[in-house]
């Protein structure tokens, strides 16, 4: 029996579209895994500096393990376009999409924060208590300055950052939060070392929640 030309064509058109949804699902793999690729390659950039996992050891460094989703993700786009001055930073966020800073921000939001070691200095700490209370610095950073959504946790970050981080504030260094700039205006040079002696001696071994972007 002889084949339609209707029959034939659909046949065809099977064998088409069989192939096209083939090289489609391969081509989709391909993609991911060169994402997956890209990413771990960016996450060990990070963790040049950052540490492993984003769990900085060292002080200059803040740590990024298991602070929260958008509030890295805010940084890194802040850093992308200029609202955050770092030669470093800015080099390293200039080709990132919106996707990868997410998946960077999703990635180290999820890990666990550190325990670091701090130097006891109880009466600095007091005074740095005092200093915080007066500012209302629980009314963002919240009960344990544990921090929420785009407000950063401070509890346990390195002291040194906390200072240096605050100072940048004040001297107008670091611009992308005038409100904070405002506050800080108010306190001296001694109770901003002595608020940092005192947040990065506050250690809530919790780990934050990531959220999505749309």
């Amino acid at each position: 029996m002889k084949e339609t030309r209707s029959g034939i064509f659909m046949q065809r058109y099977f064998w088409i579209l069989l192939v096209a949804i083939i090289f489609n699902l391969e081509t989709n793999k391909v993609l991911a895994e060169d994402t997956e690729g890209l990413l771990k390659e960016q996450i060990t950039l990070c963790e040049s500096c950052h540490g492993a996992k984003g769990s900085s050891q060292d002080p200059q460094f803040p740590i990024l393990a298991g602070q929260h989703f958008y509030y890295l993700y805010v940084q890194l786009k802040d850093y992308k376009e200029g609202r955050r001055k770092n030669e470093i930073m800015s080099n390293i966020v200039a080709d990132l999409s919106k996707e990868d800073m997410k998946a960077l921000a999703q990635y180290f939001s999820e890990q666990s924060w550190p325990l670091i070691q701090v130097e006891s200095q109880p009466e600095l700490a007091e005074q740095g208590e005092v200093a915080s209370e007066s500012g209302q610095c629980v009314q963002c950073h919240l009960g344990g300055y544990e921090g929420e959504s785009r407000i950063p946790r401070l509890a346990g970050q390195h002291p040194e950052y906390l200072e240096k981080t605050m100072l940048d504030f004040k001297e107008r260094i670091r611009t992308n939060s005038a409100a904070k700039s405002s506050l800080l205006d108010a306190f001296k040079a001694i109770d901003i070392k002595a608020m940092a002696i005192f947040l990065g001696g506050l250690q809530v071994h919790e780990k934050s929640h990531g959220s999505e972007i749309q």
